[in-house]
């Protein structure tokens, strides 16, 4: 049989496969159509009760024959979810009964994978269950922990097939992807509430306060509500005009708290990211944040940075407008609840190269060598230092810290590989400039031999690097022997 362009499958199984996902998708919108009609219906029934009583065996009859739709729309619903449940309940029972290879759960869901994606970390996921994972707010990987340097989702097309080919093998059908469920859509309804919040934005400081209050929750809640300040080019201005004069910030931090929230909220969502950084008051606003308030909305306005520098043009602008001092100085600060927000922030920005030069100059080198030293939020720091490190103006400050010490510590203690890898990677981008380094890794190489170890049993950049020190501490050797004689 020919194959199709879906690698390792069949033309007939994917047709098979087609025709699920046309028939799930079409049930999916049979269902909400059920509902928007209930919604109309029900919005009907509220009408014609308001109506005068002059008519009211007339209206009664109307009422009676909208309740009856609504019934009826409700009792489709019904069979269609019994139908979902149904369905569900058999596939279950079906991989239940089998011996599931782990590699094919999801890590979160342990269920089966439908449509397997990589993260940033290399680990491998369902779609879904990570996407609902990262629009929590989430920043970290969930089996690593380690801090995303991304949070693009790629397909993995080979765990995928192995599925299907062991679905096929083993005679059972693969579900299609779950879809998330939890997007939605903005009904008029919904559109009418928030466009009323809004409106209450500009009215007394007491209304401003509980709209802001419901909004910072919907837009939690709701991904659907993230998406309608995307559509409309009024709703940011209204959002923030509270917060553009000075006291709202200082004499009212609820208010702030409640509206940076918003801001986080908003800028989960794929689609607002450009259009947030880009809107003038806002990356000031969280500068301005992350310098006062509750320490909820300080950490929500490093959080805010962070998922506003997944792009590259948004890193230059939130570090060109002075982001990066600010976080510095809240990282120095040390607060427990805003370290994981700080310091993903700091990450995403010094990814590019002309970012580095900034936070050196601001003072990032020294605080994390600081923290380092305490082993606080270790891996994290030591993935911003090894940008920090490739930057020439980082190398001297490295070496009047005592960085030597340090890292040759984190590696001898540590279990985590990531974090080896990191300290050798700083360490030999500070021996390619500075010989005093270099006799110091060579002193503490001849009692311990730290380097050597690593250089056999560490992953395999750790060992390349490692392999290139202990090259440069040869020929340094030879060359002092030469000069000596």
């Amino acid at each position: 049989m020919a194959k199709s362009e879906v690698m390792g499958v069949s033309d007939g199984e994917v047709l098979i496969e087609k025709g699920n996902i046309n028939n799930n998708n079409g049930n999916r919108i049979k269902s909400k159509e059920l509902k928007k009609d209930l919604l109309t219906l029900v919005m009907e029934i509220n009408q014609e009760e308001e109506e005068d009583d002059d008519e009211v065996e007339k209206e009664n009859g109307v009422i009676l024959g909208t309740i009856d739709k609504a019934i009826q729309a409700l009792t489709a619903l019904k069979e269609l979810k019994l139908k979902k449940s149904k369905k569900k309940r058999a596939l279950s029972s079906q991989f239940d009964q089998l011996n599931v290879p782990d590699e094919f759960r999801c890590p979160i869901s342990r269920e089966i994978m439908k449509d397997p994606v990589v993260l940033s970390t290399g680990q491998t996921y369902d779609r879904p269950f990570i996407q609902k994972w990262l629009k929590e707010g989430n920043r970290t990987c969930p089996q690593t922990q380690q801090v995303l340097s991304h949070i693009e989702l790629t397909p993995n097309h080979l765990v995928r097939e192995l599925i299907l080919q062991w679905c096929k093998d083993h005679g059972i059908e693969l579900p299609p992807p779950l879809q998330d469920v939890n997007d939605g859509f903005v009904t008029d309804a919904d559109r009418n509430h928030l466009n009323m919040l809004l409106d209450k934005m500009s009215s007394t400081l007491s209304e401003q306060k509980k709209a802001a209050k419901e909004i910072r929750m919907l837009t939690k809640r709701m991904p659907s509500f993230r998406s309608f300040f995307g559509e409309s080019a009024y709703a940011l201005p209204q959002l923030l005009g509270p917060l553009t004069t000075a006291e709202s910030l200082e004499d009212h931090p609820d208010l702030q708290e409640d509206l940076i929230t918003t801001i986080l909220n908003l800028s989960i969502h794929d689609n607002n990211k450009k259009l947030i950084a880009e809107f003038p008051a806002v990356i000031p606003l969280l500068i301005e944040s992350l310098q006062c308030g509750t320490i909820e909305t300080r950490a929500n306005a490093a959080a805010a940075l962070f998922t506003l520098s997944a792009l590259d043009e948004n890193k230059l602008l939130i570090a060109e407008l002075g982001a990066l001092k600010p976080l510095i100085e809240l990282l120095e600060q040390g607060h427990e609840t805003a370290m994981k927000d700080v310091t993903s922030a700091l990450f995403n920005l010094c990814k590019i190269w002309e970012n580095r030069g900034i936070a050196v100059r601001d003072g990032a080198v020294k605080v994390i060598l600081k923290k380092l030293k305490e082993r606080v939020h270790v891996s994290e720091l030591l993935a911003i230092l090894a940008f920090l490190s490739t930057h020439h103006s980082a190398i001297d400050e490295l070496e009047n810290l005592g960085s030597v010490d340090c890292l040759l510590s984190i590696i001898s203690e540590s279990s985590c590989e990531p974090d080896r890898e990191n300290c050798i990677v700083i360490l030999h981008d500070i021996c390619g400039y500075s010989r005093f380094a270099l006799k110091e890794v060579r002193d503490e190489e001849k009692e311990k031999g730290i380097i050597s170890n690593l250089a056999e049993n560490g992953t395999s950049r750790a060992r390349r690097k490692a392999s290139g020190l202990l090259n440069k501490l040869r020929l340094n050797r030879r060359i002092n022997y030469t000069h000596t004689a």
